[in-house]
């Protein structure tokens, strides 16, 4: 007697596995970057601000620098982060043609937000943090034991300090 339950096995029934590749060559996923790159210069982020002149007020729409992201483009290509970072770990014989690609569209990517933030037209501290660029301060405790002389000058410059700021 056959067994005619599908069970887990359904997925058997399918003519293929798997999503097809978007990007059969190198060259067609830079051109769909170029194609994202194009779209976020065309459609710049808007603020609407008011202002008035002689007591009348306008309000207008002031356009800004929107900033390219992976995650940006991930969407825009219409797959995940972790299928676009696939291409780098994937072994195949055009692996090197497409980590060139990936490499080129990074660098793009860091370059506007570095010059956008540069040129203030991007939020300097938020890009700076995204592009690992914040200012690191160190902090070093010696644990070296003060005298209470030492002590004392401290508390009494801090209280100086103190009265010259009020």
């Amino acid at each position: 007697m056959e067994d005619k339950r599908n069970g887990n096995q359904f997925w058997k029934l399918r003519a293929k596995h798997g999503r097809d590749k978007l990007f059969k060559t190198p060259e067609l996923l830079w051109e769909a970057a170029c194609e994202y790159f194009d779209w976020c210069d065309k459609n710049p982020l808007s603020e609407q601000k008011a202002f008035a002149y002689q007591g009348e007020i306008t309000k207008t729409d002031l356009y800004k620098m929107r900033a390219y992201t992976m995650s940006g483009l991930c969407l825009y290509l219409d797959c995940t982060d972790d299928y676009f970072r696939s291409f780098k770990s994937q072994n195949r014989d055009d692996k090197k043609d497409y980590i060139t690609v990936i490499g080129k569209i990074e660098k793009t990517i860091y370059t506007q937000k570095f010059t956008g933030a540069a040129a203030d037209l991007l939020n300097a501290n938020i890009i700076a943090r995204d592009l690992g660029l914040a200012d690191k301060t160190e902090n070093i405790n010696k644990n070296i034991p003060l005298t209470l002389k030492e002590v004392e000058a401290l508390i009494e410059d801090l209280e100086k300090k103190s009265e010259e700021e009020d």
